[in-house]
């Protein structure tokens, strides 16, 4: 494996497990609900701002998978990185689609 994949997989790992940390802090202080994360969402304007630039980069990366999905027809494994862009985050399913994508070409 090269140095390259090894980099995208590491920061994939970094990318679940250090986000997922301040959310689990977050969620042990409050009620798991959709109306308090909208509400830690829109606290103030830069968490407004951050909330919205994930939303943009989570449809773009989602588009972009899809796109390359059906152009190459044998990469149907990317599609795990659709579910993992909505239940763990941009941090960890960019990087996993990137080491996916880096695969050696057969």
């Amino acid at each position: 494996m090269s140095i390259l994949r090894l980099i995208y997989l590491g920061l994939a790992i970094v990318g679940t497990f250090q986000p997922m940390r301040h959310f689990l802090v977050w969620s042990a202080d409050n009620a798991l609900t959709v109306s308090n994360l909208i509400t830690a969402w829109t606290t103030n304007a830069a968490a407004t701002g951050l909330y919205w630039d994930m939303v943009i980069t989570a449809t773009a990366l989602t588009v972009w998978i899809l796109a390359e999905v059906y152009v190459r027809r044998d990469y149907w494994v990317a599609l795990i990185c659709i579910p993992a862009i909505f239940a763990v985050g941009v941090s960890c399913a960019f990087p996993l689609y990137l080491f996916l994508r880096t695969r050696p070409i057969k």
